[in-house]
């Protein structure tokens, strides 16, 4: 269940009426306090961001290599432009508890917030990665949170 680390996935985040998704392959899965958990990393920028401060489920699904394209789409678009779904041809469908994933997906992880915090800028012991990953070109310091994983599906 953890070699899963290195694949690309998709966030999906879903309030009552809306959701919203994006490519990431920063992140990890592991024990923490005695849980399964993950540990994902989002930018306050963007899109998805919104959706995941307001809500404390969500759910990861990885597609395989097969979807590339829909990868592309869900990690160079915004959500705020544009209706992803409809672009990439995913096919939304809601889990029993309520969050959402994707007909396409082979690997799902229910998952519950336990845990959020900025990355800072002050904390970083190797201070050649703030310029490698942060600032001009790159975008703003991550949150990271850790989500314990409630549910395993796959297919």
């Amino acid at each position: 269940m953890f070699l899963i680390i290195s694949k690309i996935y998709l966030f999906l985040f879903r309030t009552h009426v809306k959701f919203n998704m994006m490519t990431a392959s920063w992140g990890g899965t592991g024990i923490l306090w005695g849980k399964p958990v993950a540990f994902i990393f989002i930018r306050p920028e963007r899109y998805t961001y919104e959706f995941i401060e307001e809500g404390d489920k969500l759910t990861l699904s990885f597609l395989g290599e097969e979807h590339k394209d829909i990868h592309k789409i869900c990690g160079s678009k915004s959500g705020r432009d544009m209706d992803k779904v409809a672009a990439s041809g995913l096919k939304p469908y809601v889990m029993e508890d309520g969050t959402i994933s994707y007909e396409q997906a082979r690997l799902v992880l229910v998952c519950k917030k336990l845990y959020a915090d900025m990355i800072q800028e002050d904390k970083f012991v190797d201070k050649l990665l703030i310029n490698r990953w942060y600032g001009e070109g790159h975008g703003n310091l991550h949150k990271m949170y850790i989500i314990e994983i409630q549910h395993v599906y796959v297919k």
